[in-house]
């Protein structure tokens, strides 16, 4: 049997990560459910209940968008598209691509999408 391919590494890490973040997904959504419960008596104690309850509405929205680039990802080596910039179609850096899999953007391009 041969080697895994850069490709076939890619699609390891980004189907674990998908993996990963469901798990997160579905523990974030049994916190909210907790949520649900009626606040407690103490005023100061309510205050704390309800950061929380942001806070974890945050990580949910964040583990959300990124299972959505995830999949996107995925979808990408299925067409035979990923490592290319959807913006400009250059190749993806091998460097940024190891330390973030779902990229979409070359560096040159991410930062023009941070200018804007």
């Amino acid at each position: 049997m041969s080697a895994p391919t850069d490709l076939e590494k890619s699609a390891a890490r980004l189907n674990a990560l998908r993996d990963d973040l469901t798990d997160r997904l579905a523990r974030l959504k049994q916190s909210a459910r907790r949520a649900g419960e009626p606040l407690s008596a103490d005023f100061a104690e309510q205050a704390v209940e309800r950061e929380n309850d942001d806070v974890v509405d945050r990580l949910r929205e964040a583990t959300v968008t990124e299972l959505a680039s995830v999949s996107r990802a995925l979808a990408r080596i299925a067409d035979g598209t990923y490592g290319r910039c959807i913006r400009c179609g250059e190749d993806i850096e091998a460097a940024r691509l190891q330390a973030l899999p779902a990229s979409s953007h070359c560096a040159a391009c991410q930062g023009l999408n941070a200018n804007r």
